[in-house]
């Protein structure tokens, strides 16, 4: 196949979702594997800022997989990201100097940040409320280092 010289992207992208698709599935096995919903939240922010259609697509994937294998609400994750980037990213990053403290921000919003969204929205639309179990903090400090290294 033969690719235009004015577009010039490359297909790598494609295979990261075949490998996020068997490392989510993977993750829900064995709980000693991070969902990865901070580096999501990472990518999705990148890809909103340099306004990469490609890979927003593609992290919106991998967001839908996410929530189908967590047996999330379907676009919770998307619509959650899209309010944080908007809304409260620029305050913390307005507000903190340092780059280790907006980092810890992105994990903490992305885990626990979303705990309490899934729990507003399942309260308003009289849904089970969402289930937290410790192995948040063990996903929360991977992650942290996952992001440090982003």
């Amino acid at each position: 196949m033969q690719r235009s010289i004015s577009h010039q992207k490359p297909l790598v992208p494609f295979l990261y979702i075949a490998l996020f698709a068997v490392y989510g599935s993977l993750s829900s096995i064995y709980l000693f594997l991070p969902p990865l919903l901070a580096v999501l939240y990472v990518l999705f922010s990148n890809a909103l800022k340099r306004d990469d259609l490609l890979m927003l697509v593609l992290v919106s994937f991998c967001l839908l997989l996410f929530e189908a294998n967590k047996g999330y609400m379907l676009f919770s994750t998307i619509v959650y990201f899209g309010i944080v980037h908007k809304f409260i990213m620029p305050k913390i990053i307005q507000s903190f100097s340092c780059s280790s403290c907006i980092k810890i921000s992105y994990v903490v919003l992305a885990y626990l940040g979303y705990y309490i969204y899934l729990a507003l929205i399942s309260n308003i639309f009289l849904l089970p409320a969402p289930e937290i179990n410790f192995y948040i903090v063990y996903y929360m400090i991977i992650e942290f280092f996952l992001v440090s290294l982003l």
